[in-house]
């Protein structure tokens, strides 16, 4: 039976990450005892994912956990869990029905939004589709003030009448946001207490809960879809608990949330619109350790899987946070790591446009059926199916030998798109890694070139299931030089779970101006978001020595419209810390706008409070550099097809796991593993450093 211990169980020595896909669900395993670190991975179930994450805790404990035949989570001491559950359900728009609730005269906020176009040139770009259709949209008579006194009291029989005809309509799930309800909850407190009397069982998110921060098309978007999504990830996890149960984990499970720490199941349950970037988050925060050891402090990351592609800009060993974002078309107001994601995976479709062009993505052949080469069916050939073509992947088998591929079957799959097109198979299947290649060098440009970064001045840290397999085509479009290719980069996100700690974010808008005369007024309400945070570490069961907490302040000159947030210092709120406030917030606006007003009046919007629970990590070992001589490792060769020869090209095989810090050699080569596949084309050479990691050097 699970417990809500943060310790060690008596005979838990194994901390377990489990990242689940669209297409594989991948799982590692940290020995504390011993200080190894293993990797399994198994096929996702996309019926039931819970079925393939626990397939994979059983398969890996029993392959790598001494004694753990007859009882395979017995020696867990942690289990962390990444998804992607949210996001495929935002993605696809297969969320829950929703009714919501909202202040009379703001029925058709949710789609009037801030009247922006989503891209201002583009001619043909659509809104995104809004989540609760207008019947099920109910203005209610209320209004609160800024200062939060009550204009005209909330109508709970109108909140009444509402809720039994958001009952009768088969909603699943209520979204309630009324104006100003971030300084005064009442109104949305009555009804909740409402709907719960005439819905019961129904999911259930007030704003003031989920986003208690001004901006009201942003709160009510996060409300929105947090409730949108709430449904899905309580079955999702109702579903999961009981079978990490049967399997006899001893510990409380986490989930990991877009922010790249993580929760309990129950919390996580309660706010799904922060766990919308679970999975890729931990990827992340993986990179970033590895990054820091191997001594890359500016690093571009690249996590490709079965479905989609995403990258973030780590400056300085930091990955950007942000509190607002835009994921998938729709404003949510949440602590995130700054990531951004693209429809091109492994699993990604090629096809025919309507000009006539070949395309690839955003579909994708997920898990079942596949790509062509899985031989379950699937005829639309794809990313995956154009590297077995090329024999870049091995055309006969891969994931160590545990699946056999049908190359024959993506031959005549890529031939037939070719006679659409009128080009030769193997041109057609370059022609599928190209376009996926530019795809994918778009989604770096957004996080680099937009925001003025030079990617050529990153290295390029390539994980995820395919990660590896494209790296060096494209650092090779955006003209980098460097590509960093971790020990086992297919499960880098189920590693990042047991890199990451327990991480929570609580905050406050309250509009008050940084003035000696309300320095109470201030303390109050960082005391407030403290006590929040306080709260949480005590629930969390988190040791005192464990315990950190991060304070900010987001701060902007009075008549400016968005603000910067400035870090407040450790310690109580005095005249002094005013001060100090006073000083950061123009030392950040000069530096990012070039210029500060001193004599203008500065304003706080919002207190922020982050709370983290350290937990034991895993360590990464380092080992000394040797012999470069690498013919150990060469396990073979295979004929693959490159645009640069535009033939067949006899090309080196070698095993990752042979491969020793030191080792070095030119490419054409093939670093084959269980969890990926790593291509040196012509030209580029490998280096194995202290800490396993491959390094790929380009020309510049």
């Amino acid at each position: 039976m699970m417990d809500g211990s943060q310790g060690i169980t008596p005979a838990g020595t194994w901390r377990v990450g489990v990242d689940s896909g669209g297409t594989f669900t991948d799982v590692c395993l940290f020995d504390e005892a011993s200080g190894r670190i293993e990797v399994w991975k198994v096929s996702s179930t996309p019926d039931d994912p819970s079925r393939g994450i626990a397939q994979g805790v059983e398969e890996g404990m029993k392959e790598h956990a001494d004694g753990a035949e007859s009882d395979p989570a017995a020696a867990i001491a942690y289990l962390g869990h990444g998804t992607t559950v949210a996001t495929n359900a935002l993605i696809t728009h297969r969320g829950a029905k929703v009714g919501l609730l909202t202040t009379e005269g703001f029925r058709d906020l949710l789609e009037i939004g801030r009247q922006k176009r989503p891209d201002l040139y583009d001619l043909f770009a659509e809104k995104p589709q809004t989540l609760v259709p207008r019947a099920l949209r109910f203005e209610l008579p209320e209004r609160m003030l800024r200062t939060g006194e009550i204009d005209k009291p909330l109508d709970e029989e109108a909140v009444r009448k509402a809720a039994r005809a958001m009952k009768e309509a088969g909603v699943e799930a209520v979204a309630i946001c009324f104006l100003y309800a971030f300084v005064n909850p009442v109104h949305e407190q009555a009804a909740r207490r409402i709907v719960e009397e005439e819905m019961p069982g129904v999911f259930l998110c007030a704003s003031h809960e989920i986003a208690p921060e001004f901006r009201e098309f942003e709160r009510l978007s996060t409300a929105t879809v947090n409730s949108y999504l709430g449904p899905i990830m309580h079955r999702y996890i109702s579903r999961l608990t009981p079978r990490l149960q049967e399997l006899g984990l001893p510990v409380a499970p986490h989930l990991t949330q877009s922010n790249g720490g993580v929760v309990r199941f129950e919390a996580a349950a309660q706010t799904p619109v922060r766990a919308v970037l679970s999975g890729p988050s931990t990827g992340v925060v993986a990179a970033q350790a590895i990054g820091a050891r191997a001594g890359f402090d500016d690093i571009i990351t690249f996590d490709v899987g079965g479905t989609s592609s995403d990258v973030a800009l780590m400056a300085g060993g930091e990955t950007a946070q942000t509190n607002e974002s835009v994921v998938h078309g729709y404003p949510i107001k949440a602590p995130m790591l700054d990531i951004h994601t693209v429809g091109a995976g492994g699993g990604s479709i090629a096809s025919i446009d309507s000009g006539g062009l070949l395309k690839v993505g955003p579909e994708s052949a997920g898990a079942d059926p596949g790509p062509v080469c899985y031989g379950r069916g699937a005829t639309d050939p794809t990313v995956t199916d154009a590297n077995i073509v090329l024999q870049i992947l091995n055309p006969v088998e891969i994931l160590g030998g545990r699946m056999k591929v049908r190359r024959d079957l993506a031959v005549e799959a890529i031939a037939k798109l070719g006679e659409r097109l009128g080009m030769e198979t193997m041109d057609v299947a370059q022609g599928i890694i190209s376009v996926v290649t530019a795809n994918m060098a778009k989604a770096i440009r957004v996080i680099s070139v937009q925001r003025g970064h030079d990617p050529r001045n990153y290295a390029l840290m390539a994980f995820g299931g395919a990660g590896p397999l494209h790296a060096v085509r494209l650092a090779q479009e955006l003209g980098m030089t460097t590509v960093i290719v971790p020990r086992s980069p297919g499960i880098l996100c189920a590693m990042g779970l047991l890199l990451t700690d327990l991480r929570a974010d609580f905050s406050a808008t309250r509009l008050t101006a940084l003035e000696p005369g309300n320095l109470g007024a201030i303390a109050e309400t960082v005391a407030s978001v403290e006590a929040e945070a306080s709260g949480w570490f005590d629930a969390e069961a988190i040791p005192a020595d464990k315990r950190r907490l991060t304070r900010r302040i987001d701060m902007r000159y009075d008549g400016q419209n968005y603000e910067l947030s400035i870090p407040l210092p450790d310690g109580p709120v005095t005249e002094a810390t005013l001060e100090t406030l006073k000083q950061g917030f123009t030392e950040a606006h000069e530096r990012l706008y070039g210029f500060a007003v001193p004599e203008e009046r500065i304003l706080c919007v919002t207190f922020r409070a982050e709370a983290m629970g350290l937990v034991q990590k895993a360590e990464l070992p380092e080992r000394a550099l040797g012999d470069p001589d690498p013919s150990e490792a060469v396990i073979g060769s295979r004929e693959v097809w490159y645009p640069e020869t535009g033939a067949f090209t006899e090309t080196t095989l070698y095993a990752r796991e042979k491969l020793a810090p030191g080792m070095a050699f030119a490419g054409p080569a093939i670093v084959e593993q269980m969890d990926t596949t790593t291509l040196v084309p012509p030209g580029v050479t490998a280096t194995v450093d202290k800490i396993d990691n491959l390094i790929l050097e380009l020309s510049a």
